[in-house]
């Protein structure tokens, strides 16, 4: 067996269209990519707006190993005792320290252990603590017990990621943007062995203004006016990227962008509708 580690990270899922594209694609493309774990952004998982329990652990049951998040992370507030008891969830580690809940996680996959740090950019974002000090002081925290970690950096600003990388460069095994929505198709491997990319995309409806339906976004815009967002159903597309890592060294090997195509009407019927029957 390859010492090699092979990670898939799936983007933002966004509403019931992202839901129900992991629930049939997840499995699937982890054993085109022999894929050892698999993380995923959930922070939209709820009509396009926050995680509930519920829904959380619908993701796990689909073959998502750690969950990770953003800035919309509280917008249903059952998820705030959820998220004390279940530690694979992860919300943005430089959140205030009495935020409930963890910003990083080490998996245990009996021949690897692997990091995850969720962190939040703050420029165009809310004010909270430094991501830069808070990814000092997370590694500080499980860097004796793993090489291989994987930052989740959750930011509106391209600079703001690149400067992660940077930053932590030759420190982690890859450094992966989400929160725009939009993939990007800079991936790429620093010298030092860190893998990046700005944005790994969105998984849900991509006929759509970022997941949510055109006319209310669209509204927004040309009147300045709030309007009630919801969720899109066109186009639905599982995006995402597959790293491989060396498991000694923690170095990347290589990083691919995925994006696949769903059809809702191609769906396993042995599926649990009732999966699906909420936002």
């Amino acid at each position: 067996m390859s010492d090699n580690l092979k990670v898939i990270f799936f983007a933002d899922l966004v509403g019931k269209p992202g839901r129900q594209a992991l629930s049939q694609l997840c499995r699937p493309l982890k054993e085109r990519f022999g894929a050892d774990l698999v993380i995923a952004n959930v922070e939209n998982v709820a009509g396009g707006f926050g995680v509930t329990p519920e829904m959380s652990r619908k993701i796990f049951r689909y073959g998502v190993d750690v969950q990770t998040s953003g800035n919309h992370i509280w917008d249903r507030v059952d998820i705030i005792s959820y998220i004390k008891e279940e530690d694979r969830l992860l919300r943005p580690a430089n959140f205030p320290g009495r935020a409930p809940g963890k910003g990083s996680y080490v998996i245990d996959l009996f021949y690897h252990k692997v990091g995850v740090i969720n962190l939040m950019g703050r420029t165009f974002m809310k004010d909270i603590d430094c991501p830069f000090r808070t990814a000092d002081r997370e590694l500080e925290k499980i860097g004796d017990k793993t090489k291989i970690i994987i930052v989740d950096m959750h930011a509106e600003a391209t600079s703001e990621k690149q400067a992660m990388w940077a930053y932590l460069d030759g420190r982690v095994s890859a450094v992966i943007g989400t929160h725009t929505h939009v993939q990007t198709a800079d991936e790429t491997i620093s010298e030092e062995g860190t893998a990046y990319i700005s944005d790994v995309g969105m998984s849900g409806p991509h006929d759509s203004i970022l997941g949510m339906k055109k006319e209310a976004a669209l509204g927004r815009f040309l009147t300045g006016m709030p309007k009630r967002m919801s969720c899109a159903d066109g186009d639905v597309k599982l995006c995402g990227v597959a790293l491989e890592i060396e498991g000694e060294t923690g170095r990347a090997l290589s990083i691919e962008r995925i994006k696949e195509d769903f059809n809702p009407l191609d769906m396993d019927t042995s599926e649990n509708e009732s999966e699906f029957n909420d936002d």
